[in-house]
């Protein structure tokens, strides 16, 4: 059967200096339209397998074959179920090729994908500082924070020091919900094995605190990273239970399914997992094993959007909501704002707005509208944001390209 489906003829990579965890692909068709995705950690890993691997197999391919296309990239040494470069590669050339489907048919990527099963989705506020995650190496330690006052939105020191105006200043943005993580601060002491008593209390205070200020008008998020074995997370969650927070985030390693399913019995909050995990079978045995309570992945880190989609879908069937992760770049924002206002069973979406009105601008020419504690659908063709040419342009900024 003859097709005259546009074939994929260039697939480029950007990085910056000033943002130096990221990557982004571009990648172009035949037909003259480009696609755009990202993802981020080991970027020089990352970018070699994108070059050296994705572009060697879909230079020259049909475009629009995007089942097919994940399947064989999966295949060229992509099969992981932990985070690694190699799916978060994969994840971006993914991203890029939805991109270029939802544009070539003039529709956001939300149409194509299955349609609006809601007009807004709720969005909550990591607080995070201006250079916390890509931007910065390693995690919070005691007195460790890039403290820039000259800035509005300095949510990381702000929940260390005063966690009960910060909860009120983002309801007087619309904001109703928020995740922070005191306890980060303490692990380095015992490398996770122990957490005292005296580090409890003191990890505790800042959720006491937002309750005293403004009641339970707010919910909080508690983000644990992965950091502390079995006894300590489950110490951790007795302390601040009392508070009521909305949900316990990766409170151990994801090596081990048992554990987490011991931990999420231990607790009548929920459990939520994980930005680390990638691809459907780790998934599957999390659910299998009804590890946790809510399913939390990263478009740029899971397998791109293909795969979140099956993700998803299959979290659906286990009557668990999904809670899209963002705390990487505006095109991954992107990308999980029309996967959250499509898939039935999404709850809330990651946002931090200490990113957004800061370098999320200065790389992206739009972004999703995010007004009263809400993301808004984009009735731009595909995720509805290009690269600035000024971003593409800096000096700070490499190109890497791979073409037919």
């Amino acid at each position: 059967m003859a097709r005259n489906n546009p074939t994929v003829t260039s697939i480029e990579t950007l990085r910056n200096s000033e943002y130096p965890r990221i990557v982004w692909v571009r990648i172009g068709t035949s037909d003259g339209l480009f696609g755009l995705g990202e993802t981020s950690f080991e970027p020089a890993t990352i970018e070699t397998w994108i070059h050296e691997n994705a572009a060697n197999y879909l230079l020259g391919r049909d475009a629009t074959q995007l089942d097919l296309h994940w399947e064989k990239l999966n295949s060229h040494g992509a099969r992981h179920r932990a985070r690694s470069s190699d799916m978060s590669g994969l994840s971006a050339v993914d991203m890029a090729l939805w991109d270029l489907y939802a544009k070539r048919h003039g529709v956001p990527l939300h149409t194509v994908l299955g349609g609006l099963f809601r007009d807004r989705i709720k969005v909550y506020n990591t607080c995070a500082g201006y250079s916390y995650g890509v931007n910065r190496p390693g995690r919070l330690k005691t007195g460790d924070v890039d403290y820039r006052p000259e800035q509005p939105y300095e949510d990381q020191h702000a929940f260390l020091t005063d966690a009960g105006a910060l909860a009120d200043d983002l309801l007087s943005e619309g904001f109703t919900a928020m995740k922070i993580w005191p306890f980060d601060q303490f692990v380095d002491k015992t490398s996770g094995q122990f957490i005292s008593k005296t580090d409890l209390e003191e990890g505790t205070e800042p959720f006491r605190k937002i309750r005293e200020k403004v009641g339970n008008r707010i919910d909080v998020m508690v983000e644990m990273h992965s950091l502390w074995n079995l006894p300590s997370a489950v110490r951790v969650a007795k302390s601040v239970e009392p508070t009521e927070p909305f949900w316990f985030e990766d409170p151990v390693p994801m090596d081990n399914i048992d554990a987490l399913a011991e931990f999420r019995h231990s607790t009548h909050i929920a459990t939520t997992a994980s930005e680390t995990v990638a691809t459907r079978w780790a998934f599957r045995e999390m659910m299998e094993k009804q590890a946790m309570t809510i399913c939390m992945f990263d478009i740029s880190w899971v397998g791109g959007i293909s795969e979140a989609k099956r993700i998803a879908t299959m979290a659906e069937a286990y009557r668990m909501p999904i809670a899209p992760h963002d705390c990487v770049g505006p095109v991954t924002l992107a990308f999980s704002v029309q996967l959250a206002l499509n898939a039935p069973n999404a709850l809330i979406q990651e946002t931090v707005r200490a990113y957004n009105a800061t370098w999320y601008r200065d790389i992206v020419d739009k972004q999703p509208r995010i007004e009263g504690g809400y993301a808004y659908p984009s009735e731009d063709a595909g995720i509805g944001m290009e690269l600035l040419e000024s971003f593409e342009k800096s000096e700070a900024t490499t190109h890497r390209l791979s073409e037919v």
